[in-house]
């Protein structure tokens, strides 16, 4: 089993920037992926980014790409996303997923999640 934890929401200006965390238990097993995903408020669940923790394969939103960038602390088991030019529309609970089941949209681990608020 692994547990995830999520840190670094907050509420920023639009045009800002956050860097979100996500603290893995243990090592996620032999498909070492993580990912990001978010949830507005009456909206489904979407797709932010992912990675493997080799560094490679490395995949956006298109509504993120080039704003956003995912990347990791294998010694520390930590992903991260690192968000910038922020608009009202990143807003949402950020949610960090691991061990992907089908690549790179579905996970068998999730984080409780974790606020985002862009203000305008």
């Amino acid at each position: 089993q692994v547990q995830l934890a999520e840190s670094g929401g907050g509420l920023v200006q639009a045009g800002g920037s956050l860097r979100l965390s996500c603290a893995a238990s243990a090592r996620t097993g032999s498909r070492y992926a993580m990912a990001w995903f978010r949830q507005a408020s009456g909206k489904e669940r979407e797709f932010v980014a992912a990675m493997y923790w080799n560094g490679g394969s490395r995949v956006y939103a298109n509504s993120v790409k080039g704003r956003f960038t995912i990347s990791r602390d294998n010694a520390e088991n930590t992903a991260y996303l690192d968000m910038n030019s922020l608009k009202p529309g990143d807003t949402g609970v950020y949610y960090c997923a691991a061990e992907t089941t089908k690549w790179p949209y579905d996970y068998k681990y999730w984080g409780q999640g974790t606020q985002v608020t862009v203000s305008s």
